[in-house]
């Protein structure tokens, strides 16, 4: 089910926007910009894996609702400034994720001040991620997003979760979280690969079509639930 009523108007993401801080301690409003941020993180993994990927899902935001999403997404560092201007990150790849004392450091503020993690693991990534994580948040576990939450409803109906998109180990897709204040802040797909699904259709011969629109129409729920449930500065 479509729920085409819930599009939101333009102007509430500008509602939002995780600011910057001043040199005398205060915070300055910024224009978020409305994309979704790759995040380029040491420690060997393919970061940039899925090329089409982040493309296609912005494309799909733009036709299916009110946002006006930039088309290219964002490359960036957590040391970068430009964190604080996007509302949504998105982490994928094979191999290993690992932080600095920094970058953990700055990842906890950003989540904490409204930002939005989504980890995507593309068969490799899951034992370095739980990993690096835990240093983020070591008091908080990662949980079953329950079946009611809004991501899988928001715009789409997901009455089951995430979506499978691409068998590896023939387990079950999961999609796990991290709450804050009662906001999903982190949102990890386990066996689902949403990532690939979001890639041009044939980039992988075993993923047909509906699998593509399904990955997709789970994306726009994450998008739209993360512009539209960011705490107001």
């Amino acid at each position: 089910m479509i729920r085409r009523p819930h599009m939101i108007l333009i102007g509430a993401a500008l509602a939002f926007g995780l600011g910057a801080t001043r040199g005398d301690g205060g915070t300055s409003l910024r224009t978020p910009r409305l994309t979704i941020a790759r995040l380029q993180y040491d420690g060997g993994g393919d970061w940039y894996a899925n090329p089409s990927s982040l493309p296609n899902l912005l494309r799909a935001i733009r036709e299916r609702t009110t946002f006006q999403v930039e088309s290219a997404e964002a490359r960036i560092t957590l040391m970068d400034e430009r964190l604080w201007d996007v509302p949504f990150l998105h982490v994928t790849g094979h191999g290993n994720f690992l932080l600095s004392d920094a970058e953990v450091v700055r990842l906890r503020e950003y989540l904490t001040r409204g930002g939005f993690l989504h980890v995507d693991d593309n068969y490799g990534l899951d034992e370095s991620f739980r990993r690096e994580i835990k240093r983020v948040f070591p008091d908080r576990e990662l949980v079953d997003v329950p079946l009611s939450h809004p991501i899988y409803h928001v715009v789409y109906d997901f009455p089951n979760g995430v979506p499978k998109i691409h068998e590896h180990d023939g387990k079950p897709a999961r999609g796990f979280g991290i709450f804050i204040g009662g906001r999903l802040a982190v949102y990890y797909t386990y066996q689902s690969d949403l990532g690939n699904g979001w890639e041009d259709v044939g980039t992988y011969a075993s993923d047909p079509p509906n699998l593509h629109e399904a990955a997709l129409r789970m994306g726009v729920n994450l998008f739209v639930y993360v512009v539209t449930s960011r705490p107001a500065t």
